[in-house]
């Protein structure tokens, strides 16, 4: 789906990513982690290609960047990031359609509309369609934001690469599951997701694969039960950890504290 090798980047001298590689296959969810100034938002955007004179050949789908149409890409892959405008004088139904956008020149047909109507329903926010965005909390609009990502991939072609940087900020518990299960089923369906995330023990729970950033290198990358070790995360974060099975599921539990 997504490969790039030797990954470096830097801004006025400082060295931000070092030699990185990263390859991920249909029905992937790879986790990026790390502490802050890791590097872990660069890395994201280097790989959804928004650093244009980086000179790093990404193959999406096998193919570089430059090779495809600027018109069919978006309906491959999208990208959720950290900020957003937070003035949008626009209902949030309006909001939601921007991501459609690539498929329609004058008015949406019904495949946009029910692909619109969808994304809000797995974001939980049907019931604020015919709101004004401007007057909906952070939380809100968040979970606005990623159901226009959703309808942007909403579509027939197959193989479809989405990026997520944060996409849990201002999300309580239950929205920040319900969100990483609709990424969960969205890989499930042949798809791929790379997403930047905080909290270890979700990134233990729903990723497929985890990669562990320090400083720009990688620290570990494989699956969270070989990535995620007391000694590891200590050493990463700089504070002790307990590592324990999760009585749910195989995954590790990671307990932050004095042992």
């Amino acid at each position: 789906m997504l490969q790039a090798q030797n990954i470096s980047y830097a801004h006025r001298n400082h060295a931000i990513l070092q030699d990185i590689d990263v390859a991920v296959v249909p029905g992937e969810l790879l986790v990026i982690v790390g502490p802050n100034g890791a590097g872990k938002s660069t890395l994201l955007s280097m790989l959804a290609n928004e650093h244009e004179k980086s000179g790093q050949a990404i193959l999406f789908k096998e193919k570089i960047f430059a090779a495809w149409e600027a018109k069919d890409l978006p309906q491959h892959k999208a990208k959720f990031s950290q900020s957003h405008n937070q003035d949008i004088p626009l209902l949030v139904k309006d909001v939601v359609m921007m991501g459609r956008y690539p498929y329609f020149k004058a008015a949406p047909a019904k495949t946009d509309i029910l692909a619109a109507e969808g994304a809000m329903q797995q974001t939980d926010i049907a019931q604020l369609s015919a709101r004004d965005y401007n007057s909906l909390s952070g939380g809100e609009k968040q979970r606005v934001h990623l159901a226009r990502v959703l309808a942007q991939l909403d579509n027939n072609v197959q193989g479809k690469l989405v990026f997520l940087d944060e996409p849990l900020n201002n999300l309580d518990v239950l929205h920040q599951h319900r969100i990483l299960h609709t990424i969960k089923n969205f890989t499930e369906k042949g798809n791929t997701a790379i997403m930047v995330l905080h909290d270890l023990n979700l990134a233990a729970q729903f990723a497929d694969t985890v990669m562990l950033l320090k400083k720009g290198r990688v620290v570990a990358h494989g699956e969270p039960g070989v990535v995620f070790t007391k000694e590891t995360i200590s050493r990463v974060y700089n504070f002790p950890c307990i590592v324990c099975p999760n009585p749910v599921n195989k995954n590790p539990l990671i307990i932050f504290g004095s042992i």
